[in-house]
């Protein structure tokens, strides 16, 4: 039996947090390690308790989400931020300092859980309207042309899958695959698998 995703729950609203501890722990698959009302109480929880997925709430008094994302560091936690704030211009910074996935208070309680699962598994998950907010935020040069070949390899990595995966799935070695991340990384200009899969949601690619 594998362990539980442990959930870190972090608003400025006892009786949001109360709710959503509620329906959560009723899903076999997780476990609520803590709750957090505002930024700075978050960082502290997430250094402390190591949950594997924080739902964090952007709009809170003090340190705000963003604030709490961009001082994360090199947390082990993945950050679904889940929020009320529609505003379209959070989406990007958020996403570029490191949330893996973007969603809105209003979510179905079953689309919640999948999307806890998402990120847990190394995914990146937006709603619909974030990846339009997404979208419009990108700015910058003209993308760059890729082959199909590569416009597969980065589907794949947009979904999370490993080179062995890839190769696999594409029916080539481990070492093709390999040839192929590096010179989609330096084509893209993406330090690495994670700013990978964000420029292929930013294109529709995946």
């Amino acid at each position: 039996m594998t362990d539980p995703i442990r959930l870190l729950l972090v608003d400025d609203h006892p009786v949001v947090r109360r709710g959503l501890r509620g329906y959560l722990e009723l899903e076999p698959d997780f476990v609520v390690v803590g709750e957090a009302g505002d930024g700075e109480e978050a960082l502290a929880a997430i250094a402390d308790l190591d949950p594997d997925v924080v739902l964090l709430d952007l709009k809170m008094p003090g340190l705000d989400g963003q604030g709490v994302l961009d001082r994360l560091g090199d947390a082990r936690a993945r950050v679904l931020v889940l929020t009320s704030a529609t505003d379209a211009e959070r989406v990007p910074p958020a996403i570029t300092s490191g949330a893996a996935g973007f969603v809105y208070k209003d979510i179905d309680p079953d689309a919640l859980a999948s999307a806890i699962r998402t990120v847990h598994s190394g995914q990146l998950l937006l709603s619909p309207v974030a990846m339009r907010g997404l979208m419009n935020g990108s700015t910058g040069p003209a993308a760059p042309t890729l082959t199909p070949r590569e416009s597969q390899v980065l589907g794949l990595i947009a979904k999370g899958q490993t080179n062995r995966q890839i190769a696999r799935a594409l029916g080539v070695s481990e070492k093709t695959v390999k040839t192929h991340v590096t010179n989609l990384l330096r084509r893209i200009d993406a330090a690495d698998r994670t700013q990978a899969a964000l420029w292929a949601v930013r294109h529709g690619i995946g």
